[in-house]
């Protein structure tokens, strides 16, 4: 996958917990813990907006473009 979602790493600079931010953003546990876990395909703007209001941040600093590894057209995880 060449975008990785550091979702658990802001969450821990801001000491927020998985149960408080999906309080916080009206998002499921279950959604958010599969974006926390870097597991999710897709994640819609609005969401992104909701999360960067609630941890004070900046898209960039939850999305990372990570260049995919030779031979690895097919998007399989790391």
């Amino acid at each position: 996958m060449a975008i990785i979602i550091n979702l658990d790493v802001m969450m821990a600079m801001r000491k927020k917990g998985l149960t408080e931010l999906a309080g916080e953003i009206d998002i499921t546990l279950a959604n958010l813990s599969i974006l926390k876990n870097n597991k999710a395909k897709a994640v819609r703007l609005s969401t992104l907006n909701e999360i960067c209001k609630a941890l004070e941040c900046q898209p960039g600093d939850i999305l990372q473009y990570v260049e995919d590894e030779e031979g690895d057209s097919h998007g399989t995880e790391q």
